[in-house]
Order: C-alpha cells, then structure tokens, then sequence
C-alpha cells in the first residue's frame, strides 16, 4: 500500500482532508484516528503533527505527504516538493520597530525572534548575513517589546497583529509558502501508485479551477464565440436542429466565466451556462 502522511490539525488540516476527499479516497471519520487504511484505493493514510511529516517522510517509513512548503524548508529534511496544492497560503517576511532596519543588510549584528528557526537561518546564510536567530514557539510579535530581539520574522497576512505590536514589515518576503506534496529527496518519482495519486490531485486543482460553459450561437458567430472559449485543447462543436446555429462546450477558467459570458452575449450566443466539475484527468 501507499503510505501518505496526512496534516492532523491546525489550517492544513482540513483543507488536504476535503482534497483527498474530492480525490476519491477515504478519510477518518474521527479526529482521534491516527491511521486509518483505504483498501479499495490500496493507501494507508497517517495523521501526523504537519511540521513532522517532512522528517518521516524524509525517512522512507512514508511515501509522500502533504505539509506546508514552509514546513518542508524548515525541518531540513531530506524531503522535496513535488506538487503544490494551491491552499494554506502564506507569505513570510521579517518586521521590526519602524526606522530602525531598512534592507537586509541592516540585520547584521542583530537578533531575529522566529517559530521557524530553520527558513530564517538559511535565509541570512543564502545572502551573507551575520544575525543571531532565536526560536520561540508562538507569539513572536511581542519579542521585540520585551527585548528578546531587534527583529521578528513571521507569517504575515494582513499585517494587523504587526501594527498592533507597533512594528513594520521589512525589505522582500523571505518566502512564500502553501500546501504541498513532498517525498523523499531522490526517492522513485515515476512509481505507479505515486503518479496515480498525484494525477487524482491534480484533476481536483483543475476541477477547482475551471466550469465547464455550454451555450448556443449563430455559425457565422462561431470562429469569435470560440475564440473567446477556446477549452484546453479545442471546444466542442454539434449542430443544432434549427439550421444555421450550433451547441458549443468548453472548459474556461472559473474566475473569467462571467466576463466570457457577457462577451459570448453580445456577440449574439444564447443559452449561455456554467457547471462545476466534480473532477477530470488531462
């Protein structure tokens, strides 16, 4: 069986449960199940703490798993990314009292609070920078007013806890991070079961992504009705019984239905729908 280690709690959680999910295969009913096994899609499934994974993964007691990109970078594991899963979203950058730091370089001589020793470590290493890193488990904002440290480096979203703290964020992102599937570096990447599960994520992300759009137009309108919705690789095209106008199915991007719609309807299409999809293989 394939063995795939799953994130047990926390913003990762969720979300990979409603993707496997989506993806056909069985998951726990309780959040007190640790392991459970999916004989009918020969996977076994381990719910582990999400900055563990990478380590048994890396291990080769599992096969894959999903954690964040950001959790990957700092266990230093012997573990690489293999497909981003588009949820779980987060930049990562370092804050400071406003005026005291105004690029990179300033950090130098300086002491930086994180939860994510590792990323911020080999982030000043990459660009030459002679910091001192000090691991906190959480609330890392108010290192700066106690006196911990100069400088934070956190996830920031809205930045609102930041202002709050009377901070700043400062110079570029040290990374941004989501959802990922990781396996062991080097490890066999074109095995059947493995490619079988990426395929099944990959076909959930693009499900996600697109709708399926049908609808109605005059021939003569057909060359701009399709080049407004030209599908992946070509739409397709049936006559109608009223001569003169064709049925037309496509694939379109999710985020630009409505506009396709409104530009299909001027050109004179009619009959005009979108349907989600469920799933699909390219």
């Amino acid at each position: 069986m394939l063995r795939i280690a799953v994130p047990n709690k926390g913003s990762l959680s969720g979300p990979a449960a409603e993707m496997l999910h989506e993806a056909g295969y069985q998951q726990r009913r309780e959040s007190k199940e640790l392991r459970i096994v999916d004989p009918d899609n020969e996977v076994e499934f381990f719910y582990l703490r999400p900055r563990d994974i990478a380590i048994y993964v890396a291990s080769g007691r599992l096969d894959i798993g999903i954690t964040g990109r950001d959790l990957l970078v700092d266990s230093g594991a012997n573990a690489e990314e293999i497909l981003p899963l588009g949820f779980a979203r987060s930049t990562f950058r370092y804050a400071t009292k406003p005026g005291t730091v105004t690029d990179l370089a300033d950090l130098s001589g300086k002491t930086v609070a994180t939860s994510y020793e590792g990323i911020v470590a080999k982030h000043l290493a990459d660009h030459g920078i002679d910091a001192s890193v000090v691991h906190l488990d959480g609330a890392v904002e108010t290192a700066v007013q106690l006196g911990v440290a100069e400088v934070i480096a956190d996830v920031v979203e809205t930045g609102t806890s930041l202002r709050n703290a009377g901070l700043e964020v400062v110079g570029e992102p040290i990374m941004k991070s989501e959802a990922v599937v990781v396996r062991r570096t080097g490890s066999d990447g074109e095995e059947p079961k493995v490619q079988q599960f990426l395929r099944r994520l990959q076909g959930v992300l693009v499900a996600r992504t697109y709708v399926m759009m049908d609808y109605d137009c005059r021939v003569e309108q057909l060359e701009k009705a399709v080049a407004l919705t030209p599908g992946l690789e070509s739409p397709t095209v049936s006559p109608l019984h009223n001569e003169g106008w064709v049925a037309v199915r496509a694939m379109v991007p999710a985020k630009e239905a409505q506009r396709i719609m409104d530009d299909l309807y001027d050109i004179g299409a009619r009959a005009i729908l979108t349907t989600a999809i469920h799933a699909c293989r390219l």
